[in-house]
This record gives structure tokens, sequence and C-alpha cells, in this order.
């Protein structure tokens, strides 16, 4: 089956071509294409005699990055039995691949998500898999940005200027968040827009490579930062998932919003350094590192500490 991989798509890597020709599901495949968008993995759509899948292929190096492929497998189950996530087809474990139905609809990209009446669309879509079963992992990015500091300063990867400053500032907010915290529900934790999957109807959410268990408030917080959505519209995001008005949780998401900024911009360090992909990821995290400053410079920094805590 690999040489027939290779003749529907010829530019296919011969490393991928061996692990995809161990798939069954891909048996009498009449086309593959390589999707477009990935930064951490290789995307495949195959069309079969048994239905069209998406094949994603990752590297070992990928565990830096605090991705466990096991729990993503697992996880991509309770996400597709919540009916949040697509089916789950296959899955090679320590290949680096895994299957799942593919999702016929309109992916998102940023200007779907700044669409007012699409935040309640969204938050619905949240709300569906933080009902459905716990995952077989925790998201915690305070834990998660201590990881990646550890393996950037031991690689000697590079750090923008001024991170390690806002350090003392990071504690502060780990302790304020944890006065009050939520409960924890199964998250994707990595809601870039091109990760909705609009059917005309409903919302689909696809790929749990960061899923864990976390809280909803950050689930909310990085739909609003990942696509760079202007600060009005995190309280009708906020309310829309709520259900009613709640200036602590906003604050909270803000918070949220806030260490995630700060811990991609590492994530962005250590792909730089490893990644085979052709993506600038340096760019690509430096823009998020450089709103995250503008929140630690800025005058409402105190005050979201102090609406977390209760003062």
């Amino acid at each position: 089956m690999e040489s027939a991989l290779r003749v529907l798509l010829p530019d296919l890597p011969a490393d991928d071509a061996r692990r995809l020709s161990l798939l069954p599901c891909l048996s009498g495949a009449t086309s593959l294409h390589a999707l477009p968008g990935g930064i951490t993995n290789r995307n495949y759509k195959a069309e079969t005699p048994r239905g069209t899948f998406v094949v994603r292929v990752s590297d070992p190096e990928s565990s830096l990055l605090a991705i466990d492929r096991v729990n993503e497998h697992r996880n991509s189950l309770a996400a597709a039995y919540s009916g949040a996530g697509a089916p789950v087809i296959d899955y090679l474990e320590g290949q680096g691949v895994l299957v799942v139905g593919f999702l016929e609809g309109r992916t998102w990209v940023e200007e779907d998500v700044r669409q007012p009446d699409n935040l309640p669309r969204a938050a619905e879509a949240c709300r569906r898999l933080h009902s459905g079963p716990r995952f077989a992992s925790d998201f915690n990015m305070f834990e998660i940005q201590a990881r990646y500091l550890r393996v950037v300063r031991e690689r000697g990867f590079r750090l923008p200027d001024r991170y390690e400053e806002f350090l003392p500032t990071v504690e502060r907010m780990r302790a304020a968040m944890a006065v009050h915290p939520e409960p924890t529900v199964p998250c994707n934790n990595d809601l870039l827009a091109r990760n909705f999957i609009d059917d005309g109807e409903r919302v689909w959410i696809i790929d749990y490579e960061y899923s864990g268990n976390n809280e909803a408030s950050f689930e909310i917080a990085n739909v609003w930062s990942e696509s760079t959505l202007p600060l009005e519209l995190l309280e009708p995001l906020v309310t829309s998932y709520w259900g009613a008005h709640d200036p602590a949780k906003v604050a909270r998401a803000r918070l949220w919003a806030l260490m995630s900024q700060y811990g991609w911009m590492l994530w962005a360090s250590i792909q730089d350094a490893i990644s085979p992909i052709d993506f600038d990821f340096w760019t690509w995290g430096l823009e998020k590192y450089d709103r995250a400053v503008a929140t630690f410079d800025g005058p409402d920094l105190e005050r979201l500490i102090d609406d977390v805590t209760g003062r």
C-alpha cells in the first residue's frame, strides 16, 4: 500500500508513507491530499471506500511540547463521545498516527470568531465538550509554562527580552487564582479559529493534542486570545458561556489569556529550535508575547488580580 499512497501523493515524505501504509482504513484509498495549516503535525485528507478521513502524523520531538499522544487518543475518543469532536477511526500507538473522521463544513478563520453572532455558537460547542466524559489527563498553563521554561533553559533556546522579569508577577497570579478555583472540565486548550468546524447547523471542535481537564475560564480565554478579539468581545463571550454577566469571570478569563500568551511564547521558542515545519514560530510567539507584555505593564493587572480574589 505504501507505493499506492506515493502514487496518490507523490511528495508524501517516505516515513509518512511507511506509517500511513500501516493503516487498514486507508486500503483502497482513492485520493490523498496534504491539508494546510498545521504547525505541530502533518495532516492528510484521505478518501477511501470506507469514508473520508483525516490522518494526523506527528514526530517524537513533540513530547518536548508537553504532548502525550496516548492521552490525545483517549481524549479524542471522549470528545467524540460528547458530540463535540470527530469520530476516532484508528490510532497507531508509538507511530504518532491518529485517524479521525472528516467533518464536512467550513473551517473558521479569525474573522468568523469575531462575529458577535458566532460567540454563543462557540460557547455552546465548548459547553458540549465540557459536559462530556472527563479526559485522561490534566492541563494547567502555570505548570505547562514552567515545564517549557525548564526545556528552554536546559537547551539554551531563545528567550525574548524581559521574559524572566515577569516571573514574580506570574506567581502572584497563580496564588490569586487559587483563592477561588473553578472545578475542572474536559477542555481542548488550543482553540485557534481553525480548530472550529462549522457545518451550518452546529460548530465542532477538532485537534485534541493539548487537551486535558482544565478550568472552563481558560478555554473561553483561549478562544478570545487566539483569535485576537477586541476586549469588548470578551464580556459577551463570557456571558454566552456562563449565561449571566460576571465581572469576576471576565477578570479570570483575562488573567488566563495573559498566562496563555506568556506560556505559548515558550512553545514558540521550542518549536523555533526543533520543528522541521517551514513556519516562522518565533514571530508567531512574539505576537502573543507582545500582547502579554502590554497587559503586564498596563493599568488593569492589579484590578484583575483583586477581582479574581474577591477583594
